[in-house]
């Protein structure tokens, strides 16, 4: 099965290349990568043409005009970029876990989309990471005992396993799920017509795809405790659209909308 992964970025090179790094030391490496870029400066796109040349894995990146965040549009271009018909998505400040496509592929299954989990990682530890690029992705567990103990990370137990029969118990459970951790069928994100442009500035236009999918029939299917993220710290992002958004996603709850208003068919 052909697998696409598609990480999002902005201006933030050196967040980017670890998280390409750490997809090149996949247990799993049959997938292509997609960067989608909202808008980033030049130092991002010489990064991915330097990075290509070795990449052990077919590397695109899909540029659009920074004209604010639209990382919905940006996962939309991304994914007319690809005819994969399974997709992977995460961010580019979320390095994978060794295991990380390995898993998404073992556990994906027709009629669900798969939500994992993620670690947060401190800000000196951040720094740490990136100044001596530090490979954690090839990190055992003892390591990231002393890690927590150091106040490093948030959280150690997304790198335990949960028992496969117990990956259904939510199936029309949205809240929570988040696209740094988060796979699909291609088919059943074209059929709500992927991410909806009109979530501008940051958050819940995961949670909209999510509830969208849900209703029209995809049920979710948990990649908890199976294949985490090691999210990399930053600042706060700005949330002054976030109160508009959280009215935008109320009025979805409240609906019967399956499919988005703006979305990837545009670029079809």
């Amino acid at each position: 099965m052909k697998i696409a992964v598609i990480v999002t970025t902005y201006n933030r090179a050196d967040a980017l290349e670890a998280v390409l790094r750490g997809f090149a030391g996949q247990d799993d490496g049959d997938f292509e990568l997609v960067v989608a870029d909202d808008g980033s400066t030049g130092e991002t796109k010489s990064l991915v043409e330097r990075y290509r040349e070795t990449a052990p894995f077919p590397l695109l990146h899909v540029w659009q005009e920074d004209l604010g965040f639209r990382i919905s549009a940006s996962r939309n271009r991304a994914l007319a970029s690809t005819d994969a018909p399974y997709v992977i998505f995460t961010d580019g400040d979320c390095i994978p876990s060794k295991h990380f496509v390995a898993s998404h592929r073992k556990l994906s299954e027709p009629g669900y989309f798969l939500s994992g989990n993620r670690m947060l990682l401190s800000e000196s530890f951040t720094k740490e990471i990136l100044g001596g690029r530090i490979p954690i992705q090839e990190w055992g567990i003892s390591e990231w005992i002393l890690a927590r103990a150091r106040g490093q990370v948030n959280r150690i137990l997304p790198l335990l396993s949960l028992p496969d029969c117990c990956r259904k118990r939510s199936p029309g459970k949205w809240e929570g799920v988040k696209t740094c951790n988060l796979s699909a069928w291609r088919k059943d994100i074209e059929s709500v017509n992927g991410f909806d442009e009109s979530y501008t500035g940051w958050g819940l236009e995961d949670s909209d795809l999510v509830i969208r999918l849900i209703r029209s029939g995809i049920r979710h299917k948990s990649a908890r405790f199976s294949s985490p993220v090691f999210h990399l710290w930053h600042p706060e992002n700005d949330r002054s659209h976030l109160e508009e958004n959280r009215k935008r996603l109320d009025a979805i709850v409240h609906s019967e909308k399956i499919r988005a208003s703006s979305g990837m068919d545009q670029y079809s």
